[in-house]
């Protein structure tokens, strides 16, 4: 046997293939972190960030720094008031977007800013500063827009367009200019649409030296809420947190049938805790849970449409729910908590929902679970990852024992740096610290972004009187018929939803389309939360589908198929909107213990219906008939009244008796 050397180390020609075998393994792995990156910032513009280094990394990191320090000492002592505090931090947010997303991406060479990305940062912080600069002018002459106003107002409103080109997409970037061309166009509009129209300086005064647009209230809740919530996300994704709820969901379902399945509904259900985006959540968990799924043996285009499902149930998931909790709260009118509260039973349904679908896959096609004796040990788990849990626990303590959501959030920070010292295997380093602040500054963009553009929509919408408008129209569409109504209005958030973060596509829809729910007498947290359902859901539904689209990409499928399989499995968030509109009380709106176990049983019941038609199967595989009944059975328990949810349980127990005694046969 030869021997060679190798540094001043010997191996023998077996410890070398060895070796080579390991490094072929390492380079695989490391291509498909590569190609998780990459698909992930080809779908989700919150995370497509320019990489640079030397001196303007430095710089950008000092500037991210500065921003979370900032938020964290307003945090500790006292907001600035409205107008100055939010205009600081679109400044912060504003210029790391030109220059973390360049104008083009083949400019940014050997790691340095192109100068037109660098003077468009400087020029986006222009027109606040201005703002900041002539503050006390600007309140003594409210209303009156001076020529030098006009053109910083016009040049502020270009920037934040501009950015939300860059980091949100076209989407909202069409829909902003949209209204604003309705702003100008109102004496041209046809009917019911039609207003005086607005002049220049009445729409640049009104949407950016006001707090009616830019620097209206979803960019007062991301100036305080939101950030220190994003910034608490990143420091605990900065102790392994996510890794530990992959291991606890393996340790729970892994072994069951379809166990792989059932870890990544479980791990995305508890990364939704503190996940902001569908996509991030998808690429996140997908990348260990969708081999796992084909490896077991389920096609490849469900093993991506079971991760798509599962991580976008994450942004109904609370207490963050993709950011828009906290917004929820200020359109709506009530505590955060109580947003909280209401989103938790159906957050939970959805998941029960995807949950039975990939539990009938299963069994339709014998996938069995991994063996236990490959699992990790939940009590192992538990000793030695569980303090990580701790901080979620005491944020949840605090804000339900009165704490503003910013001193929740800004305990939870301390506490998560804290809980993690407590063990070798999650200590932090300095520089583990420093990068939270980086990241959450990084991460916190794209919301920070999508509302102050959404500012402008909501700036045009209280100008004219669109809303009322539009929902008055929404409402002659359904022609009084309230069922109808509700399908125009899901069909209009679908379309609103497609291809925009969360954030966004709340502002959007409870702007646009909950006022024609809560003119028809739906509570106005129900109207809310059913806009919000469907906004989130066009996340899998074709044909603009990005968590599905994500999904196939690591599964190697085919995103059409991947979408339809997706929304298949999320049938229950098309179902639960339409429930907890007809009967509140799954909200806790009016709410008795007896009414609300009621509710959210027949629910179950209807989902295990419609979940089973989807499948094809229930207590059996289904025939086709059988699938019609279980679809009108499950639909039948919608409508929480006695006739309905007698005549929906009972079609379901006649499929569920005939295929029980079929199967008994069979064997």
């Amino acid at each position: 046997m030869s021997y060679r050397c190798t540094k001043f180390v010997f191996y023998n020609d077996k410890e070398l293939n060895q070796l080579a075998d390991l490094d072929t393994n390492a380079k695989k792995i490391n291509k498909k972190g590569k190609d998780l990156q990459e698909t992930l910032k080809e779908l989700d513009k919150e995370s497509n960030f320019a990489e640079y280094s030397g001196i303007w990394a430095k710089l950008i990191a000092l500037i991210c720094i500065v921003f979370s320090l900032f938020q964290i000492y307003t945090g500790l002592f006292g907001v600035l008031d409205a107008m100055i505090q939010r205009c600081i931090h679109l400044s912060f947010g504003i210029a790391l977007v030109f220059l973390l997303n360049p104008t083009k991406r083949s400019w940014v060479k050997k790691g340095r800013i192109h100068l037109l990305d660098l003077g468009l940062a400087i020029l986006s912080v222009v027109p606040s500063c201005y703002i900041l600069v002539q503050y006390k002018s600007l309140i003594l002459r409210a209303g009156t827009v001076t020529p030098l106003d006009a053109v910083m107002g016009v040049l502020g409103l270009v920037m934040v367009i501009e950015a939300a080109r860059r980091i949100v997409g076209m989407p909202i970037v069409c829909v902003v200019l949209a209204f604003m061309a309705y702003g100008f166009l109102g004496p041209y509009m046809p009917g019911a649409l039609a207003h005086r129209g607005l002049t220049i300086n009445q729409m640049v005064g009104h949407l950016f030296f006001t707090t009616e647009g830019v620097f209206g209230i979803p960019m007062g809740v991301s100036s305080t809420f939101i950030f220190l919530f994003i910034l608490f996300g990143a420091y605990l994704e900065k102790t392994g947190l996510g890794k530990f709820f992959i291991d606890i969901a393996n340790a729970i379902a892994g072994w069951a049938s379809g166990g792989p399945a059932k870890v990544a509904v479980l791990s995305s259900a508890l990364e939704g805790t503190i996940s902001g985006s569908s996509v991030a959540n998808v690429v996140g968990s997908g990348a260990f849970t969708i081999p796992m799924m084909k490896k077991l043996g389920y096609e490849k285009n469900f093993a991506g449409a079971v991760e798509a499902a599962a991580s976008t149930g994450g942004q109904i998931m609370p207490p963050i729910m993709g950011a828009a909790a906290f917004l929820m709260a200020e359109f709506v009118g009530i505590p955060y908590m109580e947003v909280v509260k209401a989103a938790i039973v159906p957050a939970i349904l959805y998941f029960i929902g995807v949950f039975l679908g990939v539990h009938f896959e299963a069994k339709r096609n014998n996938l069995k679970g991994t063996p236990r004796s490959q699992l990790p040990s939940f009590g192992k788990i538990m000793k030695e990852q569980g303090h990580l849990a701790i901080p979620l626990v005491v944020i949840i303590g605090l804000l339900s024992s009165g704490y503003t959501p910013m001193k929740a959030a800004l305990w939870g920070i301390f506490i998560s740096i804290g809980t993690a010292m407590l063990r070798a295997n999650t200590r932090m380093k300095m520089s583990d610290i420093i990068g939270g602040l980086v990241q959450g500054a990084r991460g916190c963009l794209g919301v920070l972004i999508a509302c102050a553009a959404a500012g402008i929509i909501i700036g045009i919408v209280t100008k004219t009187g669109v809303g009322l408008k539009m929902a008055s129209t929404l409402v002659q569409l359904a022609s009084g018929n309230f069922l109808l109504l509700l399908i125009c209005t899901m069909l209009t958030s679908l379309i609103l939803g497609m291809g925009v973060p969360t954030t966004a596509n709340y502002v959007i829809t409870s702007t646009i389309v909950a006022p024609a729910l809560v003119g028809a007498g739906v509570p106005i947290l129900a109207a809310h939360m059913f806009v919000f359902y469907f906004g989130i859901i066009a996340d899998i539904t074709p044909p603009v589908a990005l968590a599905a689209y994500a999904g196939s990409a690591i599964a190697g499928g085919n995103p059409m198929k991947t979408a339809v399989n997706a929304s298949k499995l999320g049938i229950a968030a098309f179902i639960i909107p339409y429930v907890f509109v007809f009967s509140p009380v799954l909200l806790g709106i009016n709410a008795t213990i007896t009414g609300m176990i009621f509710s959210t049983l027949t629910a179950l019941i209807g989902m295990a219906g419609l979940s089973g038609a989807m499948i094809g199967q229930f207590a059996d595989k289904c025939k086709a008939w059988e699938r019609i009944v279980l679809t009108i059975g499950g639909l039948c328990l919608i409508d929480p009244k006695l006739m309905t949810d007698v005549a929906g349980i009972a079609l379901l127990a006649i499929v569920g008796i005939i295929q029980y005694m079929r199967k008994k046969k069979a064997e």
